[in-house]
Order: C-alpha cells, then structure tokens, then sequence
C-alpha cells in the first residue's frame, strides 16, 4: 500500500503535466489559426482570445464540477444536482471572458447546431472582420469536458448533415444573430453610449 500511494501520486502528476503540455500546443495552434484568418488579423489579440478560451474551459470543468463526460453533467443539470453544465453555458461563459478582450480585429460569433432537439449543441466562432461566419474557427469548450476543442466550422465533422458513407461535408453550425449581438458589444461600447445618452 505504501509503495502504490506514491505511484499513483506521480501518475496523476505526470498526467496534469501531459494536459498541460497539450493545452500549450493547442493554444499555440489556435493563435496561429486565428492570425491566419486574414492578412489584417493582429497576432497579439489572436493569442489573448486563445489563451483566455484555453484557460477558462479548464477552469469552468472545475466551476462546474464536470463528471465523466460533458453529457452526463448535463443530465446532473437537468436534475438540479448542477447550476451550470449546458453547452450553452460553456458558450456563455467563455465568451463573456472573451468580451473582456474587446478584440478589434477578429469577431465573436454564436453558432448553434441542431437547435431545440436532444444534439443541440451551442458554442463560439471566430472570424476575420468581414469574413463569413462558416469561414471561422469553432471553439466549444463542452464537447471534451473543459479541454477545448476548435477547428474551422466546415471542418467540425462531428456536426455535419446527414451520413451515410463517409462524410458530407455539409456543416449544421449556423450563427444565431441575437446571441452574436451579445458577444460584439463590448463593456466599453456600453459605457460610451450611457455617457453619451447622459450628455445629451
């Protein structure tokens, strides 16, 4: 018993240094995506929306007490054993981090899949200024439980239409306009314009 102890000591911690390693190279690759959305795209704030949707999906599995897998924490919602869990809270959440960055040169949007049946799933997109929502890079931080998952939208094979053989290559993520609205108005946006009304 006094040997096993410290051996699943060091398993744990050699497994936290694992998922740390990953989250670095993932936050490394998803600036790197980002800065290459288009030929305006500032690096810095493509690393700031990268590193803050990393870190925050792991602090919300934690927050939400997240256990076995991103399903079954929303049926622990469902029941009341959860305040919070639903992909839509990931979405919430890690975009009102993202808020704070009032980015300049790449948008937030809402994407949505499914919407109103039992695969719903919500989660952010991220485009160049002007460039189409299915032109972005998806991050949903549910999916994997808190380790976030991005890829472009048309890549996110897991949300396609309908397959039969292979894949269709035809995305369900659409934007949902009420909630991107949300995310593109940014803390200071909102005081400029009560300092304004109250000028007036």
């Amino acid at each position: 018993m006094k040997i096993r102890t410290p051996l699943f000591v060091f398993a744990l911690v050699l497994l936290a240094g694992m998922a740390h390693a990953g989250d670095e190279r993932s936050i490394k690759d998803l600036a790197k995506a980002l800065t290459g959305l288009g030929p305006d795209v500032d690096p810095a704030e493509a690393q700031a929306i990268s590193y803050t949707a990393h870190t925050t999906a792991r602090r919300l599995k934690k927050e939400y007490r997240v256990v076995l897998n991103p399903e079954f924490t929303v049926f622990l919602y469902n029941v009341g054993l959860r305040k919070r869990g639903w992909c839509g809270h990931w979405a919430q959440d890690i975009g009102t981090e993202l808020i704070k960055l009032e980015p300049k040169t790449l948008v937030l949007h809402w994407g949505e899949a499914y919407p109103n049946t039992s695969s719903e799933n919500n989660a952010l997109v991220v485009t160049a200024r002007n460039q189409k929502f299915e032109d972005g890079i998806l991050l949903d931080g549910w999916r994997r439980a808190g380790r976030l998952f991005w890829c472009p939208v048309v890549k996110d094979d897991e949300y396609e239409a309908e397959q039969h053989y292979g894949h269709s290559g035809i995305t369900m993520w659409r934007e949902n306009m009420k909630w991107s609205a949300w995310l593109q108005t940014y803390p200071s946006t909102e005081e400029k314009a009560k300092t304004a009304s109250a000028t007036r």
